[in-house]
């Protein structure tokens, strides 16, 4: 069974079907080049997070490189909810490989993450302490205007929620404390990675990958990266073909990042995933927005806006896909 795809017309779902059992294997072919043959690397380390896309690149790395050759690591922290442990170890033990849990809290607190992202909240909720929880969010872009401005959702310890919309300042200083999270992370990643003489793999799928959906030298650091390429209901589609628990298939996307429950539609794309994935092809593959509203559902104006998002996302975050500058290019000697 493949998670629910919400208000999405059948036509749609069409665009992005593939042919699991070959895609897959090709994947794995790839995958054994690239560890093998060109990075010279025994086998791989992947950061587990009991999410669709960690999960998949997981199965697709024990059937690339042999379950004896694939290592699974839960990086938790104390924002982070215990379904995510446990639903990572229930891969881990579904596939038959090694693992190790490594609770990153210390080296946060260390850090002052959770002290500075207080901080900068603290600047649009002065009353923000002990005892509080928060996420930060978009508005949809169904309903939202051309530019969508981040608000920070609070929780108070009686439980009341209330919603302020961020200052430029409030939101910066909340993204770098909490940016501390994905690198420390990919720090203990490497670690691994080196213990073992192992590759990192990465675990961003399409989506994430073409609108900046990870932080440089964090999630976004890998040595390879194999689902990249795919669609996010591309990559529902091979969960299923290669026995990802149902739990996990069923389990709405999250960032896992804030102490409030927050999907990725909340913090990043405003807009349902599958949604998103359709305009994200439409735009790829030179649709007009009249004709790939009349396929996704929506109008020719909320297709507009969700295309001017994309372009929008695309310029905003070049500088997280691109790599370390020279002042003149070295050439090998």
């Amino acid at each position: 069974m493949i998670a629910p795809v919400n208000g999405v017309p059948s036509a749609a779902k069409q665009l992005l079907r593939l042919d699991a059992a070959l895609e897959t294997e090709r994947i794995a072919a790839k995958i054994r080049g690239i560890v093998f043959d060109r990075l010279k690397r025994k086998g791989a380390v992947v950061g587990v997070s009991g999410g669709i896309d960690s999960s998949v690149v997981a199965f697709l790395c024990a059937r690339a490189l042999g379950k004896e050759r694939v290592i699974a690591l839960f990086t938790p922290e104390e924002d982070s909810s215990p379904e995510s442990l446990r639903l990572g170890r229930a891969v881990a033990e579904t596939l038959g490989i090694r693992s190790f849990l490594e609770d990153i809290s210390p080296i946060l607190k260390g850090a002052c993450c959770y002290k500075r992202r207080d901080d900068a909240i603290r600047l649009v909720v002065p009353e923000y302490g002990p005892g509080y929880k928060s996420k930060i969010v978009l508005p949809n872009l169904q309903d939202a205007a051309r530019y969508s401005v981040f608000s920070v959702v609070v929780q108070t310890p009686a439980g009341e929620i209330r919603k302020v919309r961020l200052t430029a300042e409030a939101y910066l200083g909340i993204l770098a404390a909490t940016n501390f999270k994905q690198r420390t992370r990919k720090m203990m990643e490497y670690h691994y990675a080196d213990r073992f003489q192992y590759a990192v793999a990465g675990t961003p799928n399409r989506l994430e990958y073409d609108q900046g959906f990870f932080v440089k030298g964090g999630d976004g650091l890998a040595d390879f990266k194999p689902i990249a390429h795919l669609y996010k209901t591309q990559v529902y589609q091979l969960s299923e073909y290669l026995g990802v628990p149902e739990e996990i298939r069923m389990r709405p996307p999250t960032t896992d990042t804030y102490s409030l429950a927050q999907s990725q539609e909340e913090f990043y794309f405003s807009l349902p995933l599958a949604a998103m994935d359709i305009c994200l092809f439409g735009r790829n593959h030179g649709f007009p927005p009249s004709e790939l509203a009349a396929i996704a559902g929506l109008t020719a104006e909320q297709v507009t806006t969700i295309y001017a998002q994309i372009d929008a996302k695309r310029t905003a975050t070049r500088y997280l896909h691109s790599g370390p500058m020279l002042v003149e290019d070295v050439s090998e000697i």
